[in-house]
């Protein structure tokens, strides 16, 4: 029997891509498909993941109260196998995150304290603010430490804060000084920053014994993934009663969860780490190129797509891959004149529809997209090439040698070589950069009629701008022709299966796990493409549970800095 581990990391990813393209094709083929079970589950090891931003805010915003202020700058997270979330669970923290923290923690446990805040947030107030009362401290300990370390604290960590709160106030004389202390030493554990999952016994499978998580552990990873948030108060009390080992108690919580308007938040999250939207904190273009470029056009293309996938996804439960072809947007006056289109709303949002002859159709076509994957001063085919392949069809494009050489391509001003196609050809005469471009450049020099902002044009230094292209055998002229190729392409839907579920567990799969994603990929085509369903699916499989030590974790640094070194492409 061949192991994982004989078996090389490229080659496994390889072999399991093509067994989930030969799966998407197949049941493509054919509407009527019949979903197999779900296979024994294989699960993976446990999983240690720091809180991202918006996790944390969340958190504290669910637990406090949305008006308490989180005073603090976060470093940005690590991006590994493609994925913010499963950089998480390996980056580690800086010296200056412990002090962020800190600070964070400080403000939000002052506020918590407050006179304005400290009868509604604590469950309970001492007879005299200025004397320890030890009963009134166990209880704000015990609520407290449930909620922040997602499971009840153990007998030694009850003890521990509620005599930080009692040393506290003793020499300060202060009550509420004794609960802020207690309360940052909560705020600063690494049971509250870091989600720590802890593990059971479970069933037996053919090769050996398999673990599960534990209720609270359960309750978390399910809350994190479906509200991007803490577990609530009903999570809590299902964990606490076992009813998330049954299957009826399980079904009950998830679909109350994506019933909620709290699943929204997740699913922004999702999109957010899988367009690389951390991106945007070094978004820049030179003004003198791009005058209509500044932070608010940046924030509102970000929030546009979000609507846009929340709209589509969510409230109309639309088939995921029309978010390709769908010419339902909304905008912005800001935005209006970067797509040169009138927006009567003056302030806020406004629902509209991209004209058949505004050359915009899809996602792919808005400006967060085209100008994230762009240079400063010019656009790039090939950035934006990558960008679709690597982000909607899951396909690595190797790094650039590090002996190419760059002069051609980055001089727009040759007059003999007027548009990025013409450079582009030039430069793949290099038998170094040909292999590489021959895949990325088909498909992004179809965006060339979008400037390095994102706006639209016809020509380039004066010369008619080329917009054909060619994605994995179907030719096009324009971005119609592409939204549809994108629609179309059988590894989009097993792009965003695989995505969501490493999203969801925040590690790589592992090679036993192809058979349940072929299951995954088949359930998505069952329920019409659609995310709601992929999800609950994922949240009510037995492999999202299960927990195997012995299996290989399949993740490695090696797209750690990739999006570092790919800035010098072309």
């Amino acid at each position: 029997m061949v192991t994982e581990l004989q078996i090389p990391p490229l080659l496994t990813r390889v072999v399991l891509a093509a067994s989930l393209l030969s799966t998407a094709i197949l049941v493509g083929c054919d509407s009527k498909s019949q979903v197999a079970a779900e296979p024994e589950p294989v699960g993976g090891p446990t999983v240690m993941r720091r809180l991202t931003e918006s996790q944390y805010r969340a958190t504290i915003a669910d637990i406090f109260g949305a008006d308490i202020p989180v005073v603090a700058r976060f470093e940005r997270g690590l991006r590994a196998e493609g994925l913010l979330a499963i950089g998480t669970g390996e980056s580690g923290m800086s010296p200056f995150s412990i002090e962020q923290y800190d600070a964070a923690a400080r403000s939000v446990a002052t506020a918590a304290v407050s006179p304005g805040k400290r009868a509604v947030l604590l469950p309970c107030q001492p007879q005299d603010d200025q004397i320890f009362d030890a009963g009134c401290a166990e209880r704000i300990v015990s609520d407290y430490g449930l909620r922040l370390f997602r499971r009840p604290l153990s007998s030694a960590e009850q003890d521990q804060f509620v005599a930080t709160v009692q040393q506290a106030s003793e020499q300060l004389h202060d009550f509420y000084a004794g609960v802020k202390h207690a309360l940052v030493g909560m705020l600063m554990s690494p049971d509250f920053l870091l989600r720590i999952e802890r593990s059971t016994a479970g069933e037996s499978d053919t090769d050996g014994e398999l673990q599960k998580l534990d209720a609270w552990s359960k309750a978390s990873r399910l809350s994190y993934f479906l509200t991007n948030s803490t577990p609530d108060v009903e999570l809590l009390r299902a964990a606490a009663a076992g009813e998330l080992d049954s299957e009826d108690g399980l079904q009950r919580q998830v679909e109350r969860l994506i019933r909620s308007p709290r699943f929204e938040a997740a699913v922004r999250a999702f999109f957010e780490d899988m367009l690389q939207y951390e991106r945007f904190a070094d978004l820049a273009k030179d003004p003198s190129i791009y005058p209509a470029f500044n932070s608010q056009v940046a924030a509102d293309a970000r929030e546009q797509t979000l609507r846009t996938v929340v709209d589509h996804l969510i409230a109309r439960q639309g088939d995921y891959r029309d978010l390709f072809t769908t010419r339902k947007t909304f905008l912005t006056r800001s935005l209006g004149i970067v797509y040169r289109l009138p927006v009567v709303t003056r302030n806020g949002w406004e629902e509209t529809q991209y004209p058949p002859d505004s050359h915009r159709v899809g996602i792919q076509s808005n400006i967060d997209f085209l100008a994230l994957h762009s240079h400063p001063g010019r656009s790039s085919p090939t950035l934006r090439g990558e960008a679709l392949r690597e982000i909607f069809l899951c396909q690595e494009v190797p790094d650039p040698p590090a002996n190419v050489n760059f002069a051609v391509v980055q001089d727009p001003s040759n007059q003999s070589m007027p548009t990025a196609r013409d450079r582009l050809t030039a430069h793949r005469t290099e038998p170094s950069c040909a292999g590489c471009h021959k895949i990325m450049d088909p498909v992004g020099l179809t965006l060339e009629n979008y400037d390095g902002l994102g706006s639209y044009r016809t020509h380039e230094n004066g010369a008619l701008i080329d917009s054909s292209g060619s994605l994995d055998g179907p030719d096009f002229n324009d971005v119609d022709g592409l939204a549809q190729a994108l629609h179309d392409h059988p590894e989009t839907p097993r792009c965003v299966v695989e995505k969501m579920y490493r999203f969801a567990v925040g590690r790589d799969t592992v090679w036993d796990e192809r058979a349940y994603m072929d299951y995954l990929i088949h359930r998505f085509v069952d329920v019409g493409y659609r995310i709601p369903e992929l999800m609950q699916t994922i949240a009510l499989s037995k492999n999202f549970f299960a927990i195997n030590p012995d299996s290989g974790h399949g993740v490695t640094n090696k797209h750690a800095s990739a999006a570092t070194e790919k800035e010098v492409r072309l």
